[in-house]
């Protein structure tokens, strides 16, 4: 189940964000995004743990699938299971690959065809990754690698490497439609001396490397009678009919007057011709110190007042909002199901901040317990969620601080004293749910049915609430039942709901032609009232979704035979039963 943290979510700073922080098992949460999500995340960066299955590893993965639990639970397909099957036992690394892989293939399933994902990893999973993702993405999706440098200087040198890197694999959805931006282009030595029609222009080197003896041949100034040779071992970089186009054109501009060292002649290439607005991305480029593990730690020891809060292997903020950069839109939708200090997060909200952008993320991070004994827990931190939530809050205020508003000195509370401002200019909140299973027995759980056992409470819903289940936010069972239906319906996270009232009492809640109902209270008056607005137009209902533990046995009855017997062709609803 989701379960929303309502007092969180109903803050000044949150309640209309975009962004979502999700508490839970990353499989779980992936398989709930699914619906929702698919094809509708642009970039995915992940971080996972290197472990290889040790007693350390924090996921609760037993790695003992079934095919059943493969194809129902993961939705993979009969040649998706074989490739399991393949993987475990595989190798030492097998029970590793096998967590990886139902994560990466709902990932991509998430991906748009333009997506990418970027996964960081150190050479202990490095070649069996490369091999997993070319089996999950196609190794022609495969588009590199970058190096990153993480420190000067290793602990542990084996056979005397100073071993100082890790890598972070790159593949798209569909390699032929995504396109990675680098830096933008200096253009500022683009000028139109001439006033040449085609634009702004600068010389073009005339010659190239490589080619055949048609690359060799002379070129006459007509005005001096000088005669342009290529270098040696070098070849003109245009056929002799295509340079005699450009001449006529005036692409090619012969000098009345030439210098020592000059050629007789120039090229110009135009502003217009450039073929991208962008350079290059060197793969080369995280080599410097503002991207190392230490750039990281200091960061995160300013942003918490210098609490040393020991993160093992930290990422730099101004690592991933380059990469970022490098291959979102402004209105791009990012994820990360490997959150750890919530460094995406921080990431997307400084680059919106930078070039004005409305990037949104979703976060997913594991409430894993924080070490005993560490820095982290002498300053009350429970689980690296709660470190992850607060360093983003950290990081936005931050970063609201640097924009212009007008404070109430009576309140300490920076998003308090600005309202709706800060939102006004970027999303600088987050939504927070958490993944939790209820300890309920409903029908889909029943395997064997005992006449002797209880199997079902009175209460079917209260189980749901916060409360019952232990997390924080107020949540009752009617919210987190509603919120895993719509995500689990195909409705993302920001779909508002219409709480409507039926025949005087009973409560639904109406998501575009989809009605919910899951109040006791419902009986024939809300029956007839509900179908006089759908008969008489008032409202457009295509399906009617009930919480069958909810409604008195009658009560559903009446409401399946009178949708079924008193509405005519142009107006029939499909009921559906949950449990």
């Amino acid at each position: 189940m989701i379960v929303p943290d309502i007092l969180h979510n109903a803050k000044t700073e949150n309640k209309n964000s975009k962004n979502i922080f999700i508490t839970g098992d990353n499989l779980d949460a992936l398989k709930h995004l699914e619906n929702a999500y698919t094809s509708k995340v642009d970039v995915i960066y992940i971080d996972p743990p290197y472990n290889t299955g040790g007693d350390d590893f924090v996921y609760h993965d037993n790695f003992k699938f079934t095919d059943e639990d493969l194809a129902v639970k993961l939705g993979l397909n009969e040649k998706e299971i074989e490739r399991v099957r393949a993987l475990d036992g595989k190798s030492s690394h097998s029970a590793w690959l096998t967590f990886m892989y139902p994560r990466l293939v709902i990932a991509k399933r998430l991906l748009k065809d333009t997506g990418v994902i970027f996964i960081s990893i150190d050479d202990n999973e490095q070649a069996n990754l490369k091999l997993l993702c070319d089996e999950v993405f196609g190794e022609g999706n495969f588009v590199g690698d970058f190096i990153r440098k993480t420190k000067s200087q290793t602990n542990d040198a084996k056979a005397g490497l100073n071993y100082q890197h890790e890598f972070v694999l790159i593949y798209a959805r569909k390699a032929e439609q995504f396109l990675m931006k680098g830096e933008i282009k200096n253009t500022d030595n683009y000028k139109n001396p001439d006033n040449d029609p085609a634009g702004a222009w600068v010389i073009a080197d005339p010659s190239a490397r490589s080619g055949g003896e048609s690359g060799r041949f002379e070129i006459i100034n007509p005005y001096t009678n000088t005669v342009d040779l290529p270098p040696q071992g070098r070849y003109w970089a245009f056929a002799k009919s295509t340079f005699e186009k450009w001449v006529k054109s005036g692409k090619v501009v012969f000098r009345k007057e030439i210098k020592d060292g000059q050629r007789g002649f120039i090229i110009k290439k135009y502003l217009a011709e450039l073929r991208s607005d962008y350079n290059l991305v060197d793969s080369l480029y995280f080599t410097d110190k503002q991207f190392m593990n230490q750039s990281a730690t200091k960061y995160m020891n300013e942003l918490f007042a210098k609490e040393d809060l020991s993160f093992d292997y930290p990422k730099p903020v101004e690592f991933v909002r380059k990469l970022l950069q490098y291959s979102t839109q402004k209105d791009s939708l990012i994820l990360d199901f490997f959150a750890g200090s919530g460094t995406t997060a921080d990431a997307v909200m400084q680059l919106n901040k930078e070039d004005g952008g409305s990037r949104n993320y979703i976060l997913v991070q594991l409430d894993e317990k924080v070490k005993a004994g560490s820095e982290a827990e002498k300053h009350g931190y429970k689980t690296i969620d709660e470190i992850s939530r607060e360093r983003i809050k950290k990081a936005s205020e931050k970063i609201a601080s640097a924009h212009s508003f007008e404070l109430d000195s009576k309140s300490p509370n920076l998003f308090e004293t600005m309202g709706q401002a800060c939102n006004d200019v970027m999303d600088l909140g987050f939504k927070s749910f958490y993944l939790k299973t209820p300890n309920i027995t409903t029908l889909e759980k029943i395997e064997e049915f005992v006449p002797s056992e209880e199997l079902f409470v009175d209460d079917m819903i209260s189980p749901f609430s916060a409360e019952n289940l232990q997390v924080n936010g107020g949540a009752d069972g009617v919210s987190t039942l509603l919120t895993t239906w719509l995500l689990d319906d195909g409705y993302p996270f920001d779909s508002k709901l219409e709480r409507i009232e039926f025949g005087g009492q009973a409560i639904a809640y109406k998501n575009g032609s989809r009605l919910y109902i899951l109040d006791k209270k419902w009986d024939t008056e809300a029956t007839k009232d509900l179908l006089n607005r759908i008969g008489k137009n008032e409202m457009i209902i295509s399906t009617i979704i009930v919480y069958a533990y909810s409604l008195e046995f009658e009560a559903l009855r009446e409401l399946k035979t009178n949708l079924k017997t008193n509405l005519d062709e142009d107006h029939k609803v499909e009921l559906l039963k949950r449990f």
